[in-house]
């Protein structure tokens, strides 16, 4: 099991107060690393880096605006002169807006792809400069099974939009920066609970929606991200790059 440590490593996890950001913590820091927690809320920030250290983490907090560029360019800053180097960063901030495309506001899909596709581009291009001088960086973004489907249940266009590019972004990256020992991947889950996904799982039209299209007919549980985190945080995936991994109960497969 010595491939799938992690301890010593540095890792940045963004979109880290709350959801997968706080289990993606979670999972780095059980496992050894320090971990790096970077979100708008700070209050929300304090208390996840409490519970980290309650834990024996070794844990800072940065309030970040992902879609600032001035910010992530200080964050990455503050965190490389902090703990000494980056070796891991978890592009896990995203948002999304339910809107019929007919009616979608210019607003609001701006504000879908800044976050979920500029934030990303913004994190991978100022942590990118840190890992090529070092020789090696695992960057791991969050798309999502969305990525690649379509869905007929919420209409929410600019999350697709947004996610089918984070895939792509990511075999781009991925094939510039091979040279310099650096893997570039990206997990697409299916339906987990978060703070994203709020009061939705819990709708009986939801049920039958996720009974007729799961083939394991319920949504991800917590914990269930954390392997896949794992291989691709540590050297088990050292020939692993360019790769979307969707962990969804099989939704992807029909």
């Amino acid at each position: 099991m010595d491939d799938f440590d992690v301890r010593r490593k540095v890792a940045i996890v963004t979109g880290a107060s709350s959801g997968l950001g706080v289990q993606f913590a979670r999972a780095l820091g059980r496992n050894g690393a320090a971990v790096a927690l970077a979100a708008r809320r700070e209050q929300r920030l304090k208390q996840v880096k409490r519970e980290l250290e309650d834990q024996g983490v070794h844990c800072h907090h940065y309030p970040t605006d992902v879609t600032d560029e001035d910010q992530v360019s200080e964050t990455v800053k503050r965190v490389q002169d902090d703990f000494g180097r980056i070796d891991i960063l978890v592009n896990n901030a995203g948002v999304a807006t339910m809107e019929p495309t007919e009616e979608h506001s210019l607003s609001s899909w701006d504000s879908v792809i800044s976050t979920n596709l500029t934030g990303v581009f913004l994190f991978t291009r100022y942590v990118g400069p840190v890992m090529i001088d070092q020789g090696y960086g695992k960057i791991i973004n969050i798309s999502s099974m969305y990525g690649a489907l379509g869905n007929m249940y919420m209409p929410s266009s600019s999350y697709h939009a947004s996610k089918g590019a984070v895939n792509t972004f990511t075999r781009a990256v991925a094939a510039e920066w091979a040279m310099h020992n650096i893997t570039v991947n990206a997990i697409a889950p299916g339906f987990f609970t978060s703070e994203m996904t709020g009061e939705l799982l819990d709708l009986p039209e939801f049920e039958r929606f996720l009974q007729h299209h799961c083939p394991m007919k319920r949504i991800g549980r917590e914990g269930e991200l954390d392997g896949a985190l794992l291989l691709l945080a540590s050297d088990a995936s050292s020939y692993i790059t360019g790769q979307v991994l969707y962990v969804d109960g099989g939704w992807f497969s029909v």
